[in-house]
């Protein structure tokens, strides 16, 4: 049975990118949605969760929403390399306590992880069975988190996916925007290929999945792919910036946290549902005609 108009939605993460494309959609679509968020925003409608309290993970397991959609996470993958215990406890620890709650209270958990679960060292898009083999300490957080989801028994998407933007929040996109007002040369990444992934198309995807009544794991991002250097070339041609984009290595950008040098995921398990996503960069194109009225 698909889910309907009557189905009570819960956005955790609400206040973040993810979250505000959500939010956004579910309104648009007149779906019954409540928003909440770690830190909570009463003009913006927005109540305080927390996830790793018992208190209010007992609101979802009670019974009263039909599907949580998760969209909280530990997202500094720098940071996670100096702190992994801190960063498991939310995309971790967090994510079992959800999907146990979920499951008692019969709700769908909707989880999002990472094209950073897997090893990098690929030729091909990675299916969702591909083996799980992280490289650095986000990853194997990630990885925990899907793991715990599975475990818990609750009904579950786990949706992987990469390289988010939109026209809100802290991205990529929004950053090299910034960054083309003031520069003529930049260096750019051209070593790592893979999927940029509007949060808009997202959770679009993602509601698209959940009104074909899908379980299981699937993974979704815009479609095509490229490397940071090509992105940050679009982006560049897109907003009509006349700045340099120089490509340079992974060993001359050095990180705390290992990327992957291939995280290209396989979409056609999504793709079986809902149909083929919109291409990269004609999505990226509508996302920057939108900033500044988002």
């Amino acid at each position: 049975m698909s889910t309907d108009q009557r189905t009570t939605y819960l956005v955790i993460g609400a206040g973040g990118m993810l979250g505000t494309a959500f939010c956004r959609e579910l309104e648009a679509r007149g779906l019954p949605f409540e928003a909440v968020d770690m830190n909570e925003d009463s003009e913006a409608g927005i109540g305080s969760f927390d996830m790793t309290l018992a208190a209010d993970l007992s609101t979802i397991a009670s019974g009263r929403f039909g599907v949580v959609i998760n969209c909280a996470a530990w997202t500094d993958v720098d940071g996670a390399e100096t702190n992994e215990q801190g960063a498991a406890r939310l995309n971790g620890e967090a994510v079992g306590g959800l999907a146990s709650a979920c499951a008692a209270g019969g709700a769908v958990c909707v989880h999002f992880s990472t094209d950073y679960v897997f090893d990098g060292a690929g030729t091909e898009p990675y299916p969702t069975d591909h083996p799980i083999a992280p490289i650095n300490a986000y990853g194997r957080t990630k990885a925990t988190g899907e793991r715990l989801l599975v475990e818990s028994g609750a009904e579950h998407i786990l949706i992987r996916t990469s390289w988010l933007y939109g026209p809100w929040g802290k991205n990529f996109v929004l950053t090299m925007r910034s960054l083309m007002s003031t520069r003529d040369t930049l260096r750019v990444v051209a070593d790592q290929r893979g999927r940029p992934t509007s949060v808009q198309q997202l959770a679009k995807t993602t509601l698209g999945l959940l009104k074909n009544s899908a379980r299981g794991t699937f993974h979704a991002s815009d479609g095509g792919e490229c490397t940071w250097h090509g992105f940050a070339s679009e982006i560049r041609d897109a907003i009509g910036a006349s700045t340099a984009i120089e490509p340079c290595t992974t060993d001359e950008f050095p990180r705390p946290a290992t990327r992957p040098a291939y995280s290209v995921l396989d979409l056609s398990r999504t793709v079986e549902l809902v149909g083929e996503p919109t291409a990269w960069n004609e999505e990226l194109r509508r996302v920057i005609a939108e900033i500044g009225t988002a």
